[in-house]
């Protein structure tokens, strides 16, 4: 193996990891979170209060992915960037739900498969920073 494919590899390596990173700390926020809110009875229905319950599980990713994101030394900008991806998959979403397109357990499963694309995105478009590169 050359040293241009080495680096290259140790390059991807290193943008899978980020990218496995944000996928564990958006569960382990939107758990932990998830959890104390249950616990202190602020827990919301998906069936009754879709929008809201989907917000709020927005909302508890986002905080374990910036929480982590900033730990590790990322940027405001690139931080924003990665918690807009929990948020954007439902633009196109909620209208469906209100036209009775979808159900919210259908807007809730396609929103969170959506997520993990517009992430990749995201971290696509920062290649450098993500990679290990960064200036």
């Amino acid at each position: 193996m050359t040293t241009t494919n080495t680096g290259a590899g140790r390059r991807w390596g290193r943008f899978a990891r980020h990218y496995v990173e944000m996928i564990v700390a958006m569960f382990a926020g939107m758990f932990a979170l998830g959890m104390l809110q249950s616990a202190l009875g602020l827990s919301l229905s998906h069936e009754q209060q879709p929008e809201l319950a989907y917000l709020v599980m927005a909302v508890d990713m986002s905080i374990g992915m910036a929480a982590w994101m900033r730990i590790r030394g990322h940027g405001w900008a690139s931080t924003l960037e990665m918690c807009a991806a929990m948020f954007v998959p439902v633009v196109p979403l909620f209208p469906l739900l209100w036209l009775g397109a979808v159900d919210a357990g259908t807007m809730m499963t396609a929103a969170h498969v959506a997520m993990l694309p517009l992430m990749l995105a995201a971290m696509l478009r920062r290649l450098d920073e993500y990679a290990g590169c960064a200036h």
